[in-house]
């Protein structure tokens, strides 16, 4: 992993990228549809396009098929904290597992002491649940959830923060992600960017190539 010592800090996003927890979120939005009187026939691929083109992409795509669902009954922000609980409990039921090539690359960064932090969306409650489950996470030094930054993804307000608390003047900073909001908030940060997920269909792609990203399809296809 010589390209390591290429940069000097690293940023990472983190549900589907370092532990694979993006079909959770699949699955709970899913069965939130299904309580909901909506029942969805997205598959994973779709409901990525869908729920990493934004910050409430999911509902804006729910919407689209079932135009009335927010005209009766529970608000967007009720059912997105609906969500949120049928997420811990498949957290808390689930045997999980970090992706391809991220432990390798954590012990690296951890060995050569690299600056690294992780800039999610997830609130620190669930972050916690899982890191108790994989305590490899916890060599990764600094943590931004969802509680300590006011505009989400694509904005580069997280992001920005880790810089300031983690940066140095001349550093090479590289980050990685698995959306395309993700990609524009690190881009706006003035960061070098990846795409990484082997879910990504080629729109996406060609999207963040566009944008001055590049493409991997895992963590491990760096090394």
């Amino acid at each position: 992993m010589d390209w390591i010592q290429k940069y000097q800090l690293f940023l990472f996003d983190f549900d589907g990228l370092l532990v694979d927890t993006e079909r959770l979120h699949y699955s709970a939005y899913m069965e939130l549809a299904r309580l909901r009187g909506c029942p969805l026939d997205w598959d994973f691929e779709r409901f990525c396009l869908e729920a990493h083109s934004k910050s409430m992409g999911f509902f804006e795509g729910l919407q689209r098929e079932y135009p009335n669902v927010f005209n009766e009954g529970p608000s967007q922000k009720e059912l997105y904290e609906e969500k949120k609980r049928l997420y811990i409990s498949l957290l808390r039921s689930t045997r999980l597992e970090l992706m391809e090539g991220v432990l390798p690359l954590i012990n690296a960064l951890h060995r050569l002491n690299v600056r690294c932090a992780v800039v999610t969306n997830s609130p620190k409650a669930q972050i916690d649940l899982i890191k108790a489950a994989l305590p490899d996470l916890h060599k990764i030094p600094l943590w931004i959830t969802r509680e300590d930054y006011t505009a989400p993804k694509p904005s580069p307000e997280g992001y920005l923060q880790a810089i300031a608390l983690l940066g140095r003047p001349g550093d090479r900073i590289v980050g990685f992600e698995d959306s395309i909001k993700g990609l524009k908030a690190l881009l706006a940060a003035g960061v070098e960017a990846f795409l990484v997920g082997p879910v990504v269909g080629p729109e996406r792609v060609s999207e963040a190539l566009a944008l001055g990203a590049k493409h991997v399809l895992t963590l491990a296809h760096l090394s």
